[in-house]
């Protein structure tokens, strides 16, 4: 398998945090898609990253369906629980909630980049607040827990530790560890993870 991608993009590292967290063999590729001749292009209509690219051609895209296959792949370990409906729920309900930082967040990403006199205050608002909401509900939803979900971890922890992340690159002026302490403990944990530290956002 071959997984396209940029080191900057948060929805890339989620997949390959699930690649490396599984131990499914891999290459990961640097793949720009505005740059001329990408791959991605050609693989995904969408041409967007992250992409993944079966050994048989076959091209699956959207890290949320990259990510359930990925995980159906093998059993060590199970990242979306399988044979509990309301768990399933709860995990990709976190995911969902990751998903949505990461979204605001690149709105808000592209937003600062146009000149400051063309950029749209309610656009920077809209998303500003939807980020420190979801903030708030993660912290009190995960208060002094360990894992996301259960007694071990699951997809919800890559895609909430792959947003978190995110915003240290693109909003650093954003102090989330300072305003809620649960979050700052349990980020602290996952950055000890290998598949963490292969996978650094920049």
């Amino acid at each position: 398998m071959k997984l396209f991608g940029t080191n900057t993009s948060p929805y890339t590292r989620k997949a390959r945090l699930v690649l490396l967290e599984k131990g499914l063999a891999h290459t990961y590729v640097v793949a720009p898609p505005r740059e001329p001749g990408s791959p991605v292009t050609g693989a995904n209509p969408l041409g967007r990253v992250p992409t993944l690219l079966l050994d048989d051609g076959t091209a699956v895209f959207d890290s949320p369906v990259i990510c359930e296959y990925l995980d159906a792949l093998g059993d060590a370990p199970i990242l979306i629980p399988r044979g509990d409906a309301e768990a399933r729920m709860r995990v990709r309900r976190w995911e969902a909630l990751a998903d949505g930082i990461m979204d605001s967040a690149v709105v808000v990403r592209v937003e600062s980049l146009r000149p400051a006199e063309k950029q749209d205050a309610a656009t920077l608002a809209l998303h500003g607040s939807a980020i420190g909401r979801a903030l708030a509900h993660a912290a009190s939803a995960l208060g002094g827990r360990e894992w996301c979900e259960g007694s071990a971890l699951t997809l919800a922890d890559l895609a909430l530790a792959s947003a978190l992340f995110y915003l240290d690159l693109r909003q650093p002026e954003r102090d989330w560890r300072a305003q809620h302490p649960p979050l700052a403990a349990w980020a602290a944990r996952m950055s000890e993870r290998p598949s963490v530290r292969a996978t650094p956002t920049t």
